[in-house]
């Protein structure tokens, strides 16, 4: 691909293929919590018209060069097409051997990992209706420096070794990106787009069986390689757009054992919205 067309490469969509979602969005305008820091309050915009963004931030903003720059924290143009590229929106393009690339620095650095037991990352988790019991037998807690600044999350492993990262300002991961597989011994897999959406599952107890997180709705190719053998595909994924698409891929694949489950969650969402509601209701 040539470095013009790369430029072409929508920045919503980068970002979703890295699994990072805009908090709203109006006429044109996305807003995101800033994918590179932590934020309260979302201050990224980006303009899928112009396809630019800006951090209001920071007070800085461009093309996607420019933003895969924010993420590896380096202005070494080869680096950032390489990003890009890591991203599996595009491969890698032919650039002269002569540009020199300088040593990179790693978006995460100093990881470390132990079992799940902050109390301000388990009370997020609360907050969206996930109990501690479910969430400690899921997922770890993550601990890592961006950009000089420590921070923390809740982490959730994928097939490839690479962590899903989520707290209560933040949504990434530390790559690779992959899906996320439990084989159980069962015939039947349930599907979600996102780990939230698997844990609400659990905690709603509505499956029994193997089950894989897409952790991106661009994960669907690598998720057909792993489901060959199923006699039942469940598909939890999101009402959206998206979501079909997802679900539409996969019947294409394999026809009528893939399940359409959404009409569990009918004016919802997602899995996740809908068990807040159940959880507002209980509580009514």
């Amino acid at each position: 691909m040539e470095v013009e067309k790369m430029r072409e490469i929508p920045i919503a969509d980068f970002l979703n293929a890295m699994g990072i979602h805009p908090t709203k969005q109006k006429g044109n305008a996305l807003w995101y919590s800033a994918p590179y820091r932590t934020e309260r309050t979302p201050s990224f915009k980006v303009d899928s018209a112009k396809n630019v963004w800006f951090d209001f931030g920071m007070g800085k903003g461009g093309d996607i060069f420019d933003l895969a720059g924010e993420f590896i924290g380096s202005k070494d143009f080869l680096l950032r097409a390489a990003f890009i590229a890591k991203s599996g929106m595009c491969p890698l393009p032919a650039l002269e051997q002569s540009q020199r690339s300088e040593k990179k620095e790693p978006v995460f650095e100093d990881i470390w990992v132990r079992p799940l037991q902050d109390s301000k990352l388990l009370g997020y988790l609360r907050e969206r209706g996930i109990f501690a019991d479910t969430a400690i037998a899921n997922c770890e807690e993550v601990r890592y420096r961006m950009h000089g600044k420590r921070y923390y999350a809740i982490g959730f492993r994928n097939e490839a070794g690479g962590l899903e990262l989520r707290n209560r300002f933040f949504k990434g991961c530390i790559p690779p990106k992959d899906i996320s597989l439990k084989r159980n011994g069962s015939d039947v897999c349930a599907i979600f787009e996102g780990f939230m959406d698997y844990l609400s599952a659990m905690q709603l107890g509505i499956i029994a069986s193997d089950w894989l997180v897409l952790n991106s709705i661009s994960n669907v190719e690598k998720a057909v390689r792993a489901l060959h053998g199923y006699e039942r595909i469940d598909c939890f994924l999101d009402n959206d757009e998206a979501g079909r698409r997802t679900f539409q891929r996969l019947h294409d694949c394999f026809g009528e054992k893939v399940i359409d489950r959404s009409s569990l969650y009918d004016n919802h969402k997602d899995l996740n919205e809908f068990l807040l509601s159940k959880k507002a209701e209980n509580n009514v």
